[in-house]
């Protein structure tokens, strides 16, 4: 359970990192403060549901698209939350590509790179010696 609890929180806070920077980044990409909250929730739910399954699409049906599930994915819930939530706001082809790509990027990093950073911090807290011995 709290595996479960770890990795949403780090799903959040990267869904949350990457509009963030999209919104710094792309002048027709609009994130209100209001919205924040609701737009990155959605964004996160919407995107947990749907890569895996257009990943078992995709392999099942056009298995050399496998490396575009994640854009995919992200596009689609950069559509659905722009459409249910009024925090966000995309107007402008070039934007919904750049956006896709910076979005699915930073995303991608911080999934990655959270829990190194984060979990560490809390492995250490608990046995400090421990992680310590291991690296010599």
């Amino acid at each position: 359970m709290i595996r479960f609890l770890i990795r949403a929180a780090i799903f959040l806070g990267s869904a949350a990192l990457g509009l963030w920077v999209a919104s710094l980044a792309l002048q027709d990409f609009i994130l209100t403060w209001q919205g924040f909250v609701l737009t990155v929730v959605l964004f996160a739910g919407v995107q947990s549901i749907l890569a895996p399954f257009i990943a078992k699409m995709t392999a099942r049906n056009a298995p050399a698209f496998l490396g575009g599930v994640g854009l995919l994915s992200t596009f689609v819930s950069l559509l659905i939350a722009s459409i249910i939530s009024n925090g966000l706001v995309i107007t402008g082809w070039q934007t919904w590509i750049l956006a896709t790509l910076i979005v699915w990027l930073v995303t991608a990093l911080a999934t990655f790179l959270l829990p190194m950073i984060f979990l560490r911090e809390a492995v250490q807290k608990v046995a400090p010696g421990t992680v310590n011995r291991a690296r010599s």
